[in-house]
């Protein structure tokens, strides 16, 4: 429908203008931003982003103190020197040094006597970023000899999150504009209002021009006509698979190009959860299902499965080569020396792991019963049944890895550390990051051939190199991805019955949930098995494989059962997927995807500058969409 189509341009100029004034609109801020950093420099102190500025005054006479600092989210870390304030030498002078304090978290303030180590005060506090604070310490004239620390504002900070607020106001704008475009081209009366305000003659040509060429796909919506299955083992393409593979997708390009700087959108140090934690599994689950979907109906069309297990070898192979050129490159910094290489890295993981799971689901591939095909009937727990051999080894895995990261020695370390080492656990075991992962890639990969600079060095000050898609955790990244495939054995098994997929993947979703509160206690960091991303430990698994059954409870029946949503615009680039992955980063410090800022120390600038790369991305896939130019390998 020609409609269709012209609606596809009209709302490609409103996401352009909807980007133009969100650029505007995150602009605007500027001077109340420099208001309090120009106060800053006069004390002799540059705020970085996520930085405020904290005068120390000291009316402690002949006492000079020294200050500690320590993030709240720092589990059980010794207290860094933040700086010193010598004592004032009349009263009535306090002496003053300024100090930048970290805004991300509340910070633990702590003065102490510098001659005796003596703790004059102590406090928690959430810093705003640029703000201006003063932490008054003066003497208590009660009869008893105390210390009385106030903290005053003396500059309001600025609300960081504004233009992330801002942003999301303005996509929301576009959701709700886009949904009542899609709602008026869908009313007979409306399309024939437009119809009459255009000349006759014209509207014919463009109809049978139409009628003479299949229908084309609209930016945020498909204009095709609903394809019919045929009765068949193998379904049509599903697309909330390839829309979730595109949400994560969009995602781990917004991070990896900085997410505008905030500390939510980065990696977490150690334990916990932040969004940038949550694409990559979430790509390896719905991997999973691809590859179970994508094998069952090749081995439909008659491959025979020692050609096909040629094709999984082949492609595993290309992931990891294209993998450690993209984690190694040198650009203008000159030939890049074999003695550091790095070699894991995530399409190193995604490969080994696609390798292990596709060989394994090849190995014991049965077709689906014929009570699943023609009888729309299948036993209520078929899915996993049919799947034992492949079950076990699965568990025999999780054992393994569960064994070494528990009971293997590792030199200088406590047996089953799991922790990151440096400041943390009170600087006990500075060189212990990982434990037993870390050990076992520094053993077999060396020193110098896995990732230098790991998030931990940010709170926890770690120096020894550690890398969060090492060996032992690839262990884990299988069994995430075997998850996957039983989520693409339930949309297969049971086609066509919706009842049946929902009921399955809200047990799935419960069930893991449940073994991911029992391992972690609801606790960051005092469970059995704290959530962490660098150690990819199971719960970090369970958790986020909970998460993605969720995320397909929803979007199966509003993309695939009722079509209330086509998935665009992430359905375009989960159907191109290995290529944006590579061009974004391959590309990542070109224009228009990067570009020199006026302030390098705002969020603003670094948000509209992530967020227009990634839209860039999406574009990208939508034309190549169009243009049906797919990168398979």
């Amino acid at each position: 429908m020609s409609w269709a189509r012209a609606a596809g341009r009209a709302l490609a100029a409103l996401l352009l203008a909807a980007s133009a004034l969100s650029a505007a609109l995150l602009a605007s801020g500027d001077a109340l931003e420099r208001g309090p950093r120009g106060l800053d420099r006069k004390k002799h102190v540059e705020l970085k982003m996520d930085q405020a500025l904290l005068l120390i005054q000291n009316e402690l006479l002949r006492t000079n103190l020294t200050v500690y600092w320590n993030s709240e989210r720092c589990y059980r870390c010794l207290p860094q020197v933040l700086g010193s304030v010598s004592g004032p030498g009349k009263p009535g002078k306090p002496s003053v040094a300024p100090v930048a304090v970290s805004t991300q978290h509340s910070s633990i303030l702590q003065l102490n006597d510098t001659l005796d180590q003596r703790e004059v005060c102590r406090l928690t506090y959430k810093f705003g970023e640029f703000g201006n604070y003063s932490l008054l310490v003066k003497p208590v004239h009660n009869g008893v000899n105390e210390t009385a620390c106030e903290l005053v504002v003396n500059k309001n900070p600025v609300d960081s999150n504004l233009p992330v607020y801002i942003a999301l106001l303005v996509g929301l704008a576009v959701i709700i504009a886009v949904c009542f475009l899609r709602f008026l081209l869908s009313l007979d009366d409306f399309n024939n209002w437009i119809s009459k305000a255009i000349n006759s003659r014209e509207t014919d040509r463009l109809i049978n021009s139409e009628l003479g060429s299949p229908s084309r796909a609209g930016l945020f919506g498909d204009d095709a006509q609903p394809q019919v299955w045929r009765p068949s083992v193998v379904p049509p393409r599903l697309r909330c698979v390839d829309t979730f593979r595109g949400l994560a997708l969009i995602l781990m390009v917004f991070v990896n190009y900085g997410g505008g700087k905030y500390w939510y959108f980065k990696h977490a140090s150690w334990n916990g959860l932040t969004v940038a934690d949550l694409v990559f599994p979430w790509f390896v689950f719905i991997m999973g299902s691809s590859i179970f979907l994508s094998m069952n109906s090749i081995l439909q069309r008659g491959c025979s499965k020692f050609r096909l297990l040629g094709k999984i070898a082949w492609r595993s192979f290309l992931l990891i080569c294209i993998g450690i050129i993209i984690v190694n490159p040198n650009y203008c910094l000159g030939p890049l020396s074999w003695d550091k290489v790095r070699i894991p890295g995530v399409l190193q993981r995604l490969g080994v792991t696609y390798f292990v799971v596709a060989v394994l689901e090849l190995l014991f591939a049965k077709p689906v019963p014929e009570s699943c095909v023609s009888e729309r009937r299948c036993p209520s727990l078929q899915d996993i049944t049919s799947s034992w051999p492949q079950w076990l080894v699965i568990l025999v895995l999780e054992s393994v890895w569960l064994a070494l990261t528990f009971f293997l020695p590792v030199p200088g370390c406590p047996t089953g550390y799991l922790g990151p080492g440096g400041i943390g656990d009170l600087g006990a075991y500075p060189n212990c990051t990982g434990g037993a992962a870390g050990y076992i890639d520094r053993l077999l990969l060396g020193y110098d051939h896995i990732y230098q600079h790991p998030s931990s060095t940010v709170l926890y000050h770690t120096t020894t190199a550690y890398d969060p898609e090492g060996i032992l955790g690839t262990i884990n990244s299988i069994v995430m991805a075997f998850l996957g495939v039983q989520a693409g054995k339930i949309l297969l098994y049971y086609k066509d019955q919706t009842k049946d997929i929902l009921i399955r993947f809200t047990a799935w979703c419960c069930f893991l949930g449940l073994i991911s509160v029992v391992l972690t206690k609801v606790s960051e960091n005092e469970g059995f098995v704290p959530v962490n991303k660098n150690l990819w430990s199971i719960s970090y698994v369970t958790t986020l494989s909970s998460f993605a059954f969720f995320i397909l409870l929803v979007l199966y029946p509003i993309v695939d059962v009722k079509g209330l949503w086509t998935g665009s615009p992430f359905h375009y680039p989960g159907m191109n997927s290995i290529l944006v992955y590579v061009g974004h980063e391959v590309f990542k410090n070109y224009f228009p995807f990067q570009w020199r800022l006026q302030d390098s120390q705002s969020h603003k600038e670094h948000l509209v500058q992530n967020l227009v790369a990634t839209a860039l991305w999406v574009l990208i896939a939508y034309v190549l969409y169009r243009k049906k130019v797919f990168w398979k390998i």
